[in-house]
Order: structure tokens, then C-alpha cells, then sequence
């Protein structure tokens, strides 16, 4: 028995002795650098897109005297509040914030209902002129915003002259755009329902067919409740893209409706000025903080189920 212990013993002073441990210690530090580089990149990448913001919130509790001092990058000397009274009172924040969530929200509702619709039908049905209508999303995709909306222009200045009915200048142009698939980044919305219906098993949809079901009740019953997630994330992009969508808004609906994002002009011709004609740069920060604030406010009450919907899309390209 003594033996066989002494030579187990010996087996195993010999198998560590075949262990290179220098090898070891050469891949934890390649490890530990390649962590540090990573860390090093990503600080460097967060840093690239929040910079913007940091400077946006230091200058926007800057005084005059403070914006003009060239020691002063980051840290106000003389931090004040003041500037966000004067952008809560040049914005009319009560009335045009208001007015931008609900004209948002109705826009992304009726653009989130027919993207869903349009992106069912695409991934579901066959039909003549299927692939030719796929390619005419994929070029509405491309397109700029500025080059569609000349001819969206026209088209409604014709029907006003058709039926005698003031539709520019209203918030009819833009509601009629969402409900025919035309709106803000539709074609994006349309091409996530797209994809995700496509990860949909067909014999979910054959199933119910056999019980009786119709084509809108498998929309319905099948699509609509097992796409709750993308449904949330294609409502959350429209309503971003039509709050921040100025060029399209400024052009059909005109002073027809106060909104939010469309008063920001007002600090870029001097009508916010502080002092003469010179706009005052920290008024036009605060002015742009109280803009996005809404949207930082939605996305972090929905940060959760945005992630998860994102992850279930498929943008994600799992």
C-alpha cells in the first residue's frame, strides 16, 4: 500500500512538472490587456457620443460672462437657472409640449397599425406585384425625406384645389401620410414587422386556419399577440422620429400647431437673444435639453421591454 501511494504521489509531482506555468502567466496577462483595451475603446466610443451632452448641460447653466470667458470649457464660475426659465418662456412649454406628445403619439399610432398590416401582408401572402412593391419600400428607404416632399407638395395642393378643402397647413398631410405607410421612416417600420413575422412559424397560421380562423383573426390572434414586444419598439421609433422630424412637419403643418421641437428655430434667427441680436448660446442648450427631455423620460420608463424588443425583432441581427 505504501508503494502505490509514493507512486501515485510521483505521477502527480510529474504531471505538474509538465505544466508550463510560464505559458500560463503569459495568457492571463494577454487576457488583462486585451480587457483593458477593450475597456479603453468603449470608454472612448461613450465618451465620442456623450461629450456632446455634457457640454450641452455645462453651458446651458452658464452665465453670458461665462460663455465669452475662453478659460471656461466645462465648469461654470457663475452657474445659474435662469437660462431655463427664459426657454420654458420662449418655448411655451406647457402648451407646446403638449401639443408635441399628442401629435406625436397620434402619428405613431396610426403609422405602428398600417406598418404592422403591411409588413404581415408582405411576409405572409404572395401576389401579383409583390416583389415589384418589396423593391419600392427598399427605394423609399433610400430616398432623403427633402427629395419626397416636393412632389407630397403638390400632390396635396392639387386635391385642394380638387375638393375645395385647406389640407396644407393642418395636421391632415402628415395624418394621411401615417395611414397610407408614407410617414416619418416608415418604410423602416414596415421592414421590422417584416422580419419579425418572417421568424413566425406558417403553421402557427395554419393551425388556427384549421379551427376556423380567418385572415384577420391569425393577424389578429397569432401575429398581433405574439409581436406585443415589436409592436412597443416600431411605436417608441415613430414617435422619436416624428418629435424630431422638423423639416417635413415646418413645411405641411406650418403655425397650424405649436410644437416643441419646431420652436427651437426661434434661438437660431435672435428672437431668444438675451442681450441685442446676439443669441445667447446657453438659452439655445437649455432650450435643447427641455426638447429631449420627454424622450429620455419615455425611454427610460420603457428601457426593459425596449431592450427585450429590440432582442426579438431581430435589428439586432441574432
Amino acid at each position: 500500500m505504501a508503494n502505490k501511494n509514493s507512486n501515485a504521489k510521483k505521477i502527480d509531482l510529474s504531471a505538474l512538472k509538465k505544466i508550463n506555468f510560464a505559458k500560463i502567466k503569459r495568457l492571463k496577462g494577454v487576457n488583462i490587456v486585451s480587457k483593458i483595451a477593450i475597456y479603453f475603446v468603449l470608454i472612448c466610443i461613450g465618451f465620442i457620443f456623450l461629450e456632446p451632452i455634457f457640454e450641452m448641460i455645462s453651458k446651458s447653466i452658464m452665465t453670458a460672462k461665462d460663455l465669452i470667458d475662453p478659460s471656461i470649457t466645462w465648469i461654470a464660475k457663475h452657474a445659474t437657472f435662469d437660462n431655463f426659465k427664459n426657454a420654458i418662456s420662449t418655448l411655451d412649454v406647457p402648451a407646446s409640449l403638449l401639443n408635441s406628445i399628442w401629435f406625436s403619439a397620434l402619428l405613431a399610432i396610426a403609422q405602428t397599425a398600417v406598418s404592422a398590416m403591411t409588413g404581415f401582408a408582405l411576409s405572409r401572402y404572395t401576389f401579383k406585384g409583390h416583389n415589384f412593391w418589396f423593391v419600392m419600400l427598399i427605394i423609399a428607404f433610400i430616398l432623403p425625406i427633402p427629395l419626397l416632399t416636393v412632389p407630397r407638395i403638390i400632390l396635396f395642393g392639387t386635391f385642394e384645389e380638387i375638393i375645395g378643402i385647406k389640407l396644407i397647413n393642418s395636421i391632415v398631410p402628415q395624418f394621411l401620410m401615417a395611414l397610407l405607410g408614407q410617414g416619418a421612416y416608415s418604410t423602416m417600420l414596415i421592414l421590422i414587422f417584416y422580419n419579425f413575422f418572417n421568424m413566425i412559424p406558417k403553421s402557427l397560421d395554419e393551425a388556427a386556419m384549421i379551427d376556423g380562423a380567418g385572415s384577420f383573426k391569425v393577424f389578429y390572434h397569432v401575429a398581433i399577440r405574439l409581436s406585443l414586444s415589436t409592436i412597443l419598439v416600431v411605436f417608441l421609433f415613430s414617435f422619436v422620429f416624428n418629435w424630431n422630424e422638423t423639416y417635413t412637419t415646418n413645411i405641411l403643418l406650418g403655425d397650424a400647431l405649436e410644437l416643441l421641437p419646431g420652436k427651437l428655430a426661434l434661438f437660431d434667427n435672435g428672437a431668444a437673444a438675451s442681450t441685442g441680436n446676439v443669441v445667447n448660446e446657453a438659452n439655445k442648450m437649455a432650450a435643447t435639453l427641455i426638447a429631449i427631455a420627454p424622450l429620455l423620460v419615455l425611454y427610460a420608463c420603457v428601457q426593459k421591454q425596449f431592450i427585450e424588443g429590440i432582442e426579438n425583432t431581430g435589428i439586432t441581427g441574432e
